[in-house]
């Protein structure tokens, strides 16, 4: 699944070794999986702050949490170690991460922001705008948030139930409504207003 290279281990294992908790892991995850905008991260992971569906793997000198969801877009997944003058770096490639790989059995998370990434976002760009998932609530209501310029546009309600509520609830027939979270007192950029 993820091949962490032996310096990317020592130096994940000294980095480890400076922090006050001597139980303390890394958790590994992918941020907005299958999109354009997704990003592979590694963060430390103290006892407790693990998820109850990810995945523990054991290396020689630390353990490392893998988050469930994210493990068909770590696939071939490496992370290495390279000093240099600046002192050295750790790179993580992920070369699926930004893979669509969404199905009928993917969270509808993933499902909601695959379609939010992929079809509404690039005509909201023509106008400076975009559209992220914050939550979804009891599976069945996406709480959004615009940024750019749809917040505070003149005609992000329009946008909002004539667009987006249109292409999610067509696309994921499971989703009950949309809500919008954003502050649109913000009006700075807006496209329209």
């Amino acid at each position: 699944m993820i091949e962490i290279t032996e310096s990317a281990q020592k130096y994940l294992v000294e980095l480890l070794a400076k922090q006050e908790d001597k139980d303390i892991a890394i958790r590994i995850f992918v941020a907005d999986p299958g999109t354009p905008i997704a990003e592979t991260c590694i963060a430390y992971c103290r006892q407790g702050e693990e998820q109850e569906e990810d995945r523990r793997v054991e290396y020689q000198d630390f353990v490392a949490w893998i988050d469930e969801r994210s493990i068909p877009f770590l696939a071939e997944a490496l992370v290495d170690y390279a000093e240099d003058r600046m002192g050295g770096q750790l790179t993580i490639k992920a070369p699926n991460s930004k893979l669509p790989n969404v199905t009928e059995d993917s969270p509808i998370e993933d499902r909601i922001n695959y379609v939010l990434h992929s079809q509404i976002n690039p005509g909201l760009a023509t106008h400076g705008g975009m559209v992220s998932l914050v939550e979804v609530i009891d599976a069945e209501i996406a709480v959004l948030q615009f940024g750019g310029g749809c917040q505070g546009c003149g005609m992000v309600d329009m946008t909002l139930k004539d667009g987006v509520e249109k292409t999610l609830l067509e696309q994921l027939p499971q989703l009950k409504s949309i809500k919008d979270a954003t502050d649109h007192t913000m009006a700075e950029n807006a496209y329209y207003k």
